[in-house]
């Protein structure tokens, strides 16, 4: 599925549902948000974004303790969890998702190299976190790479949600 049919399913079930949605992204620097700004009917289900590419912002606007930074680094589950659902609480909104990674060409390392992104997803206070890693792609591919996974897993979850139900 491209970016814009994920993205414009996901306004179109969180229309349908009357949630809203707020993002605190890192290495995706506002492309999730700017792929639902490209959907007509988007004000009505996204509430916020916030691009917080440094660590004082990271802590400034989705709360994101510094005790996690220090212990983890930014590029972490602990840290993804916490923008996530950090957003979620700062905004109100329903949903809260993050990305922060690498997204190159420098500062990876063997642990971290470049190319991995962690996201977070938050809705109602239950708060999951994934990685990928994202190999041999220039800096605005793992961006926009980065981007379309997390409106795809929440997209599935809503989905899955459904079926559930």
């Amino acid at each position: 599925m491209n970016e814009n049919n994920t993205a414009q399913r996901v306004v179109a079930v969180l229309k349908e549902r009357g949630l809203r949605v707020s993002a605190a992204e890192s290495c995706t620097g506002g492309l999730v948000a700017a792929s639902l700004v490209a959907v007509p009917d988007a004000s009505r289900v996204l509430d916020a974004s916030f691009v917080t590419y440094a660590n004082w912002a990271k802590t400034a606007y989705a709360h994101v303790p510094e005790e996690l930074l220090r212990s983890f680094g930014e590029v972490s589950g602990q840290v993804a969890g916490a923008m996530a659902d950090g957003v979620r609480k700062t905004t109100g909104a329903h949903i809260g998702l993050s990305t922060t990674g690498i997204a190159g060409p420098g500062g990876g390392t063997e642990e971290k190299p470049v190319g991995l992104v962690w996201f977070g997803i938050s809705v109602d206070g239950v708060t999951r976190t994934f990685c990928r890693h994202f190999e041999n792609m220039d800096r605005n591919e793992v961006r926009a790479a980065a981007a379309e996974t997390i409106l795809s897993e929440l997209l599935a979850d809503m989905e899955g949600q459904e079926a559930k139900n």
